[in-house]
């Protein structure tokens, strides 16, 4: 048993008979009042994302995760194929169970989370970033240039994101996993 003391990014609960992921939370200390925090999970086995609110020393049930490394090979719809990097064993895995399926390229390693007592995958933990090459993108207008003035690119694993106006078709761009969004142009 934890207390929400122990509450962290990444931190996996069982709440409700379901295992949550806590993707988001701050504690808070009002002027008047106890503590409490404010989270946000994702429960692993839908993917629905609910705000709950622990007050301060609630006890928590965690679940104990291991994580293994696994290469992306594939995917055939909505079910996507990793490779343990270790033992070369494959798991599929259904998109609900990724944050950013659309940034994942062919090759790419992340993290698997699987609960010990059942070895049942639990999440997937993306890079912080990843680098992708721009496939369509239309050109800057000239001049637009005095705001922070975007327009939308599709990279090569086939994801819209918003570019600045001096991206062209052919660059490699650093786009953070997180929240999808461009970083910056990676020079070869």
């Amino acid at each position: 048993m934890a207390s929400t003391s122990d509450i962290r990014k990444g931190l996996c609960i069982r709440y409700n008979s379901d295992i949550f992921k806590i993707i988001e939370f701050l504690h808070v200390k009002p002027g008047k009042g106890p503590a409490f925090v404010r989270t946000k999970l994702k429960s692993v086995t839908t993917g629905k994302v609910i705000d709950n609110t622990f007050s301060a020393g609630h006890k928590i049930d965690d679940v104990r995760v291991e994580t293994r490394s696994y290469q992306y090979l594939y995917n055939e719809g909505d079910s996507f194929h990793f490779m343990n990097t270790v033992d070369y064993d494959q798991i599929s895995l259904q998109r609900d169970t990724l944050d950013a399926a659309d940034l994942l390229k062919e090759g790419e390693v992340v993290t698997i989370m699987f609960n010990t007592e059942d070895s049942m995958p639990l999440s997937i933990d993306m890079p912080a970033s990843v680098v992708l090459e721009i496939t369509h993108s239309e050109p800057g207008v000239k001049g637009n240039t005095a705001t922070n003035a975007t327009k939308p690119a599709t990279v090569e694993t086939g994801a819209r994101i918003n570019v600045p106006l001096f991206i062209n078709e052919g660059d490699k761009i650093k786009i953070d996993t997180e929240k999808g969004t461009y970083m910056e142009r990676v020079k070869e």
